[in-house]
């Protein structure tokens, strides 16, 4: 399944590097599809868990951005000094923000927990 993910994402990607919309917005639904299925079946696991659902954030974003280019309203305005193509910071800071939770906060507690579990 990791492979064919794969797959997905650069055929998304290429899409948009050619200019492709309705190919590279057909491949948003396998590629995040299975990035949702692959963060769900490692939710046991926490380390994968926060780097597949970083994975899942950073394809939402990147498809959001893939998106306003192909709809025009990458350039658009939406506040000051903010664009339509700048709105995808949102999930792509999601995502950063469950990796670094899991660096500064539960990977340190992880480790603390088996460091007593030595004793």
């Amino acid at each position: 399944m990791e492979n064919t993910h794969i797959l997905f994402w650069l055929v998304k990607d290429i899409s948009w590097c050619m200019i492709w919309k309705t190919l590279g917005l057909l491949m948003v639904v396998p590629t995040l599809g299975i990035a949702i299925v692959i963060a769900w079946r490692t939710r046991a696991y926490k380390s994968e868990l926060a780097h597949n659902l970083a994975i899942v954030f950073w394809i939402t974003a990147n498809s959001y951005w893939m998106g306003s280019e192909f709809f025009g309203f990458d350039t658009v305005q939406v506040a000051p000094h903010v664009t339509g193509k700048h709105l995808a910071l949102v999930p792509f800071l999601i995502g950063l923000g469950i990796l670094a939770y899991y660096y500064l906060v539960q990977k340190p507690r992880e480790g603390r927990i088996a460091a007593v579990a030595k004793l």
